[in-house]
């Protein structure tokens, strides 16, 4: 852990304009998703601050699973091979171009040259194998683990030449090109993959080729990053490949929602993370930049655990289905910025189809198959069969602040049709201890969860290939496991398409997975000054293309 300087100030630094205004370039407005040219020239120069709720585990870069504040730090410190937008849209990055043999085994990328790590190694074929193995592998007795949706079917990649990588799988990957922009598959470099883990977990020891690098952080508290002068190889997507418009971009930790936003309002302050959606139409009102954007995965729901009673009855699971109010959690929690589920993945995910008929909300429906299942009301309103009433454990969800608020008002819903609702809430760390797919005491488990490939998601509903088996079912359902299969086996997307609508129906009709509503896990309140920032297909703001207007 370092603090090479002291904490810049909550209050704004003086912009620092350059003598002449640079040419108008293509950019992301703030609020759309696709380049379209800014209303305002970028400006060289400034300093952004940007307060966030809570900070990751560790700083190793190789992980499972990241946090909000660790995937804005590596977006900026770090590149990727591709990019991908909100929309699931692959586009050159590193590798500016690829190919893929007609089964998808075996893959080509070619490179772009004369890209560097921040520590002077080159970005070249032999880098991009060891962040590949690395990813894939990880080093588990080091506690570096492998990112958790690299495909587990790769097989090895070789250096062919310096701008040259192949990659071979042992069966066919389609997923394996989309999830080169996930947002785990950051590149680093060799030296800072060689390191031990205790040397990687700190921050200022980790080189990436990203537009930015660690200036200063301290654990807990803050991290500053400086801007990469050298830099010349952004996405082409965002409409930039030279260096970044803003000097600094300040990450500071600051736990209270209110106090983020008011910082912002007051000048303090240029971001603020996720403000309570309650606040966002008299912040717009204000003149404040809002963003929502969803990210590409699945929709915010429930994994039901089947071998958990009484939800290893599928009509029990599909009266939870029906009795779930979807448009009043819209109306009552959340905005207009919130949309509908349609299927248990986002709608904008490539691969998604419209699964609402299996979701409408339907009480009486719900009260005929709780009623066929032999539950019946009691004088109390609760249902009871053979001597045990109608339970529901709940436990929301530390990661997203509305939870708490959606299971209460589903604890109400729920309550009208004879089921006794406990909500249990529980900080991260034991949240992260007691609740887990499939836990004998878990009932339901809430998913907040982002993939890029709709390929992957069927390896993980299940426990095949040491998949995730969210539903706890073994091998207890043949057809869901006939359709894992085909979908892994699909050699083209017009091949795996109809697996995937298949596989969303059935799961939605066994009442495997409860959806609630699309999620928006990640709220940006901005200053109105800040412009031109972009949110890829996870959600996450990159400030590499914004800039402080006049």
């Amino acid at each position: 852990m370092t603090d090479r300087s002291t904490l810049l100030s909550l209050s704004r630094r003086r912009l620092l304009l350059t003598a002449s205004a640079l040419a108008a370039v293509t950019l992301v407005a703030t609020t759309g998703l696709s380049p379209v040219l800014a209303a305002d020239t970028p400006k060289e120069g400034g300093d952004i601050t940007f307060l966030i709720d809570s900070l990751g585990d560790t700083w190793i870069p190789n992980n499972s699973a990241i946090s909000s504040f660790q995937g804005h730090i590596w977006g900026h410190v770090t590149d990727k091979l591709l990019y991908v937008d909100a929309e699931g849209k692959v586009s050159p990055w590193l590798a500016e171009r690829w190919e893929q043999n007609d089964n998808a085994t075996e893959f080509t990328l070619h490179l772009k040259s004369g890209v560097t790590f921040s520590d002077g190694e080159p970005l070249d074929a032999k880098a991009v194998v060891a962040n590949l193995d690395i990813w894939y592998a990880g080093r588990k007795n080091e506690g570096i683990n492998p990112i958790g949706l690299f495909p587990k079917t790769y097989d090895r990649a070789e250096a062919v030449d310096a701008a040259t990588v192949k990659v071979f799988f042992k069966k066919p990957t389609l997923g394996f090109i989309p999830t080169l922009g996930y947002h785990g598959s950051i590149l680093i470099s060799p030296k800072s993959i060689a390191q031990p883990a205790s040397a990687q977990a700190d921050l200022s020891k980790t080189a990436g080729s990203g537009p930015y690098v660690v200036e200063s952080w301290k654990e807990g508290d803050h991290v500053t990053l400086t801007k990469r002068k050298d830099y010349n190889w952004g996405p082409a997507a965002v409409g930039h490949t030279g260096p970044a418009f803003l000097d600094t971009i300040t990450y500071k930790l600051v736990s209270e929602p209110s106090l983020r936003v008011a910082s912002v309002q007051s000048g303090q302050a240029d971001v603020a993370y996720n403000a309570s959606p309650q606040e966002l139409k008299s912040l717009k009102e204000e003149g404040f930049t809002v963003a929502t954007p969803r990210y590409l995965g699945f929709v915010n729901g429930w994994a039901v655990n089947t071998k958990h009673a009484p939800y290893d009855d599928v009509k029990v699971r599909q009266a939870l289905q029906a009795g779930i109010n979807r448009q009043e959690i819209i109306d009552t929690v959340y905005t207009p910025d919130w949309k509908l589920a349609t299927s248990f993945i986002q709608s904008n995910v490539p691969g998604a189809t419209d699964q609402s008929a299996l979701l409408a909300f339907d009480p009486a429906k719900a009260e005929k198959l709780l009623d066929e299942a032999g539950w019946v009301k009691g004088a109390n309103g609760i249902r009871a069969k053979d001597g045990k009433e109608l339970v529901l454990t709940i436990h929301s969800n530390p990661y997203l602040a509305t939870s708490k608020s959606v299971d209460e008002l589903i604890a109400q819903q729920l309550g009208k049709l004879g089921w006794k609702v406990v909500i249990r809430a529980y900080d991260v760390v034991t949240y992260g201890e007691k609740v887990k797919f499939g836990g004998a005491a878990v009932p339901t488990y809430e998913v907040t969860r982002s993939f890029i490939d709709a390929g992957t998601v069927a390896g993980i509903l299940t426990n095949a290939n040491n998949g995730e088996n969210w539903f706890a079912l073994d091998d207890r359902d043949a057809k869901i496991n006939e359709l894992r299969d085909s979908i892994a086996g699909a050699g083209s997307f017009d091949e795996r398409s109809p697996l995937l609508n298949d596989l969303q129906k059935h799961v939605l009709d066994q009442g495997y997975f409860i959806p609630r509503t699309q999620i928006v896990q990640r709220i940006y309140v901005q200053s109105p000054t800040l412009k031109g920032e972009t949110y890829n297909g996870v959600a996450y703001a990159s400030y590499y293309t914004a800039f402080i207007a006049d």
